[in-house]
């Protein structure tokens, strides 16, 4: 994979070409990476508006996508979700194209849609933004969507999460086809991690209601006075006690009104609350375990590494600094 095709055309998100293109457009032979050859290909050659006030004159209209190894398609700055009829049909012929012949074509950010909308998704595994995920299933039932990963493929086609998770993508094809120390020799220059750990789920913005969702459904209130007290060991027995029901009659009346089981709401609720206190707070990692009603850090890391896909201390490590490590941006 050393030739590399990025394909541009109105509207693009200039953060996306530009991680394409410091990736494999920067000369770092003396470091010992290989040396690539980018191209930047498109319909337009009179030129693509990137935003932000920046313009850039593609160097190959599209046939100079025909030997490439590797094909990015960034995403597209868009203020409504792109629809199939959004994208030029010589634009979609050229992706399929590539593919036919044997090329890697990856998208980064809202890019999984031009893929979706040329065929290429169908009856694969796909992910882009959490935010527009729910909109490339609906507009493509033949996608496999997965709002977790922060990037997914099968080895020729490959899709990526929102913006900054096309990094990640772009690391893991030079790690693929050239290497563990080429990967890591460009992230070290770009000053990024070189891989990182869990899905997009820990960047999902989810927190904890502060009042009962629906207070009129029955059981708002009750679900309001167990946020208050998370730190509780509730049981579905105590639950349907005070809601003035059996059992199975809460469970069903829950599940109508939530959508999910009492105790898997409850999980999500002590979760979420554990994130909050992650990000904001100063608690030990003993201290959240058990003001969120998880009883040990075992229990703690076991519910939120599978909600979120990444350990307690990592998410924090993530979002605050990894302690003992200095205060980022400062050289301590």
């Amino acid at each position: 994979m050393r030739r590399v095709g990025i394909l541009l055309f109105d509207p693009v998100r200039v953060f996306e070409y530009a991680v394409a293109f410091e990736v494999w457009g920067v000369n770092r032979t003396d470091r010992g990476v290989p040396a690539f050859e980018l191209r930047v290909c498109g319909p337009q050659r009179a030129g693509v508006n990137l935003g932000a006030g920046v313009f850039c004159i593609p160097d190959y209209d599209l046939d100079g996508l025909d030997e490439c190894d590797l094909v990015i398609v960034p995403g597209n700055e868009h203020r409504v979700v792109p629809r199939r009829d959004t994208f030029p049909d010589d634009v979609l012929r050229a992706l399929r194209s590539a593919h036919e012949r044997g090329a890697t074509i990856a998208s980064l950010c809202s890019g999984a849609f031009v893929l979706a909308a040329a065929g290429l998704l169908d009856g694969r595994r796909a992910t882009a933004h959490w935010l527009d995920t729910d909109d490339l299933a609906d507009q493509y039932p033949a996608v496999t969507v997965d709002a977790n990963v922060l990037f997914v493929g099968d080895g020729s086609i490959w899709t990526s999460a929102g913006s900054a998770a096309g990094i990640d993508l772009c690391l893991h094809l030079v790690r693929v086809d050239h290497g563990a120390t080429a990967a890591m020799e460009i992230a070290r220059t770009m000053v990024t991690a070189p891989f990182r750990s869990g899905g997009q789920a820990q960047f999902v913005n989810n927190p904890v209601p502060a009042s009962p969702a629906a207070p009129d459904d029955g059981l708002g209130r009750l679900r309001g006075r167990v946020l208050d007290d998370l730190r509780h060991p509730w049981t579905v027995a105590e639950l349907s006690a005070l809601a003035g029901m059996s059992e199975r009659s809460f469970a069903r009346h829950f599940a109508r009104s939530t959508g999910t089981s009492p105790l898997r709401w409850l999980s999500t609720q002590r979760v979420l609350a554990a994130q909050r206190l992650l990000e904001i707070g100063d608690l030990s990692i003993t201290a959240i375990a058990r003001h969120c009603g998880f009883g040990s850090p075992l229990a703690l890391r076991q519910h939120f590494t599978r909600h979120v896909g990444v350990a307690p201390r990592d998410y924090r490590a993530a979002f605050r600094g990894a302690p003992g490590r200095g205060t980022p941006g400062t050289g301590a």
